[in-house]
């Protein structure tokens, strides 16, 4: 008889909690230590263009879960992580890359280490660099479809594309974040319901940075979870072709 393995044990124990237990003791170091796991998810290009922002002080949690709507997984959480992306970043992020590139391929002049020098130094700057109304977005939107006539194109090149990427890229990382917390013995919940307007002036960010979701952190009590798992059927979500 097979046994579960460690992974589908903290898949399966894994839970959005809604309340969470105040007098159980929190281990804020679990926190430090689960988003460094998330610091190594995968996401686009090795752009890494997240924050993670912790809220761990009474005042700002009391203040940050009314943001959140008073919901109670806010309320009852012992911290707070607020993971956003942040777009004003790209020109730092991929000369990082391509620093690293040269120094990763330095002597050699081959095919993939043209591709590579060619990824950082010209496309990145041309997804990436966005006005306030973006055109250069619509621009290269109109060319990747010309282009795209006669072969595979890229066509996810706009200011509205670059912005899902980002968060996908922030989604992955919350991803591992909470399965990093389970795996320490705590519970998430992750939320979107909460005002960003004042989230940000809260937390003092950027003016173009978003926040993907605000994650709260605790220890579950039986009435934080509202019930059993359940899903829609996999017969009508996965496919093979």
């Amino acid at each position: 008889m097979s046994h579960p393995s460690h992974l589908e044990l903290l898949l399966n124990t894994r839970r959005s909690v809604r309340k969470y237990d105040q007098s159980a003791t929190f281990d804020h170091n679990a926190v430090k230590k689960a988003l460094e796991h998330a610091t190594l998810s995968p996401n686009s290009s090795n752009m890494q263009m997240w924050a993670f922002h912790r809220v761990i002080s009474e005042d700002k949690r009391a203040s940050l879960s009314e943001i959140c709507m008073g919901q109670n997984a806010a309320k009852t959480a012992n911290e707070l992580v607020v993971v956003t992306v942040t777009p004003n970043k790209w020109k730092q992020r991929a000369k990082m890359n391509a620093d690293i590139v040269r120094s990763n391929f330095n002597g050699r002049e081959d095919e993939t280490s043209k591709r590579a020098f060619k990824y950082y130094d010209k496309l990145i700057p041309m997804v990436y660099n966005n006005d306030s109304l973006g055109i250069r977005g619509v621009v290269r939107k109109i060319y990747s479809f010309w282009l795209g006539r006669n072969k595979p194109m890229v066509r996810e090149v706009s200011k509205e594309d670059v912005r899902v990427c980002l968060h996908k890229s922030a989604a992955l990382a919350s991803m591992t974040f909470m399965l990093s917390m389970r795996e320490q013995g705590y519970d998430t919940c992750p939320m979107e319901g909460f005002d960003s307007v004042r989230a940000k002036q809260l937390l003092d960010l950027g003016e173009n940075d978003e926040i993907t979701m605000i994650i709260s952190c605790g220890v579950r009590t039986d009435e934080g979870i509202y019930g059993d798992r359940h899903r829609v059927p996999n017969e009508e979500v996965i496919f093979t072709h």
